[in-house]
């Protein structure tokens, strides 16, 4: 999580977990201190294309 930066302004992310399977995050998200972007973390896989970007 420490080398972890938002794609969009490069601020400090925060993870909130909604589920996890030992030490892994299933579903989730990671939140941007700087600016209102979120980023979904879905099957394990954190999606931290910038918003116009994701499918």
């Amino acid at each position: 999580m420490d080398i972890l930066a938002c794609p969009v302004c490069k601020g400090e992310l925060e993870l909130r977990v909604d589920s996890e399977e030992g030490n892994e995050v299933i579903t989730g998200a990671l939140l941007c201190h700087k600016c209102p972007e979120t980023y979904p973390i879905d099957d394990a896989i954190p999606n931290l294309l910038p918003p116009d970007m994701r499918g």
